[in-house]
């Protein structure tokens, strides 16, 4: 049986009269795995390094990482540390997307944050004077009271949303596309292809053909919808699903280069160093580190097909192990 994961869903209990929830809590901690919950997340670690898991990006991170996930996108921060207790190690503010929804539908100056939230989908990791600035207010959150924690709480949203400069997307996909601009119909005509054939060969003539178009005119028309070369973008799907298989199944590497479309295992490794900065099995070692395998009850229960983040395109060859909470997500669609 091949080895699954899933995140665990988790329940964000509000105080009383309280629009967002403000939290601090120590390393191990039976809140920190791997898991995901409905609300948007904004989290500091003050104490220790090592490696976090945002959606399907794995990478290092040191006291001060400050990163803002969005609405059911899992996420984990795991400590190097052995099992030495981190007191306070996280820091972190929850709000739900009804009360992020009231904020910038009432208040048309909150425009900006409107925009930043909707790239929180796929994690976000600040720097600069933006993390400096963002991790002052999130302590000043926790000690103000009533009114006054409202009003910091609303700076520190605008503060996050000000420089898109020193903010990093870190996840290729989110649980559900929230781009807010789609591309022509052409072009989603293209996406929707590779999509859905990027694990058999791929020739830009018969996308071009498609799309009515002669192949250099689409290569660049291709370009300007997307930002990428059509090579590019279909190397850039296979190496998205590879992510996918290497953390959620036992396939070997070899096989995985095959599956998703690639015809031999040197360029495939090449590809995803490119993409991921790591080769396959290092991304495979730090993605297990920070997932939890999926207990065999639910082994081959539920499974819910990959979304790309700029279309709504079913992924149909490679599939994510979800549980419940992801299920109605997905019914939602």
């Amino acid at each position: 049986m091949e080895r699954k994961s899933v995140p665990v869903y988790e329940v964000i209990v509000f105080p009383p009269s309280a629009s967002f929830r403000w939290n601090v809590h120590d390393y191990p901690h039976h809140l920190a795995k791997w898991h995901y919950h409905v609300e948007y997340e904004l989290h500091l670690i003050q104490n220790s390094s090592g490696t976090m898991m945002i959606g399907d990006y794995v990478g290092p991170f040191e006291p001060e990482c400050l990163v803002l996930t969005g609405p059911n996108l899992p996420h984990n921060w795991l400590s190097d540390t052995g099992n030495l207790t981190i007191p306070d190690r996280d820091m972190l503010i929850q709000f739900s997307p009804e009360c992020a929804d009231r904020i910038c539908t009432n208040f048309p100056e909150f425009e900006e944050v409107q925009r930043f939230l909707s790239e929180a989908a796929f994690g976000l990791l600040f720097s600069g004077e933006t993390a400096r600035k963002g991790a002052s207010l999130l302590r000043q959150v926790g000690r103000a009271q009533g009114a006054q924690r409202m009003i910091l709480f609303l700076e520190l949203l605008a503060t996050l949303a000000r420089n898109p400069s020193e903010r990093k997307t870190l996840s290729h996909r989110a649980p559900a596309a929230t781009i807010p601009s789609r591309p022509s119909e052409k072009a989603e005509r293209a996406i929707n292809y590779i999509h859905n054939n990027y694990f058999s060969d791929i020739h830009l003539t018969t996308v071009a053909q498609l799309c009515g178009m002669e192949p250099s005119a689409f290569s660049r028309f291709f370009k300007k919808q997307t930002g990428h070369t059509f090579a590019k973008y279909v190397n850039q799907t296979r190496i998205y699903s590879a992510c996918t298989l290497l953390a959620h199944t036992d396939r070997s590497v070899t096989e995985i280069c095959f599956d998703v479309g690639f015809n031999n295992i040197a360029n495939f490794n090449r590809q995803f160093v490119k993409f991921c900065d790591q080769t396959p099995s290092a991304y495979r070692r730090t993605a297990r580190r920070c997932t939890t395998p999926a207990p065999a009850s639910i082994q081959d229960s539920i499974f819910m097909p990959v979304r790309y983040g700029s279309n709504a395109s079913l992924d149909k060859k490679v599939q994510i192990p979800m549980n419940r909470g992801v299920e109605a997500l997905a019914g939602a669609q």
